[in-house]
């Protein structure tokens, strides 16, 4: 019965991206997408987000170092770097398996006790976490003229709803308002997932208030923005590959980051499939046209899984010839 369950979370995030993908590629000509990279795609901006790429790893690999330092941990920087090479390439395969896989690679390398080095793994999602939250609240507040943009598409305006409204409305709509929260929050309470989501809120507080611990704050903090402006720059700089996209702005790019972070929540190898659906929407709403939007994720997506898997690869290498602590 475990067999059989474990064997279902592998396959179920397997079978609903490549759903998605099927959806959305019926019928497309994939002999085009070789001219595209032969003939039409620049493949200079491409090769230059790479750096960006590697580098928002290498910062990862530091930081995981100073989260390890107050628990008397001290792992070889080569290491600890190699280990995030491999578990990102490792959830490829099994999505959310790389926090186990670099977990690992410490306790067979350096003799680092698996439960302590999966403990700093919930600093890390905290700060993360506050990170996206940030960059989200940003581009919603610089960038909230393209949700006027889609009501405008689906025939809604804002305006003319907000004018519908009495003062007295306002205070009913908010009366109800409060009355279906508390509502809600009663309900949720006897849910299981309430307590799921209390957990996890209580698990980003925790990993919060770890950080006094950690001997280099200003350092850590210098990782953990550059970890994200590198995965921005990454994927900001795949714009100007495409004559569909170079033009849009680095307000369309962080506005596509943003959605496309989180279609990768759902549990699919690499966000594949919810990742493509997200940000071909967004770029549609932009103005590009359908075939335009999903030869850019297509390929983008691909290309950069592909530098996922050359890095796995390199630090499982690269590994093999470091001798393991006794």
């Amino acid at each position: 019965m475990k067999i059989a369950q474990n064997l279902f979370k592998i396959l179920l995030p397997l079978l609903l991206g490549g759903a998605i993908l099927y959806w959305m590629y019926r019928g497309f000509d994939f002999e085009s997408v070789r001219h595209m990279l032969l003939h039409e795609m620049d493949w200079t901006w491409m090769l230059l987000s790479f750096p960006f790429g590697i580098l928002a790893q290498v910062f990862r690999g530091r930081r995981w170092e100073q989260t390890l330092e107050p628990m008397g941990e001290k792992p070889r920087r080569s290491v600890a770097i190699y280990a995030i090479f491999l578990s990102y390439a490792s959830s490829l395969i099994i999505p959310r398996s790389g926090e186990f896989a670099r977990c690992g690679v410490l306790k067979r390398w350096e003799g680092i006790s698996f439960p302590k080095a999966l403990g700093t793994v919930v600093t890390e999602r905290a700060v993360d976490t506050l990170m996206m939250l940030l960059f989200t609240g940003t581009t919603l507040f610089f960038q909230m003229s393209i949700f006027g943009t889609f009501f405008e598409k689906t025939g809604t305006s804002l305006d003319s709803i907000l004018r519908g409204f009495s003062p007295a409305g306002y205070l009913v709509t908010a009366v109800c308002g409060v009355a279906a929260l508390l509502l809600i929050h009663l309900l949720l309470r006897r849910l299981y997932i309430y307590n799921k989501v209390k957990a996890t809120l209580a698990g980003v507080w925790e990993g919060v208030s770890s950080l006094k611990n950690v001997r280099n704050l200003p350092l850590f903090l210098f990782f953990t923005v550059g970890i994200w402006v590198c995965y921005f720059m990454h994927y900001y700089l795949t714009f100007f590959c495409f004559e569909a996209t170079r033009e849009l702005g680095i307000g369309c790019a962080m506005v596509t980051f943003v959605v496309g972070t989180i279609a990768v929540i759902v549990p699919t190898p690499n966000g594949a499939g919810p990742w493509h659906f997200a940000v071909k929407t967004m770029l549609i709403l932009y103005g590009v046209a359908d075939e335009q939007a999903l030869y850019f994720v297509l390929i983008v997506h691909t290309v950069q899984t592909l530098l996922l898997v050359g890095l796995g690869m390199w630090g499982w290498g690269r590994l093999a010839f470091i001798n393991a602590k006794q």
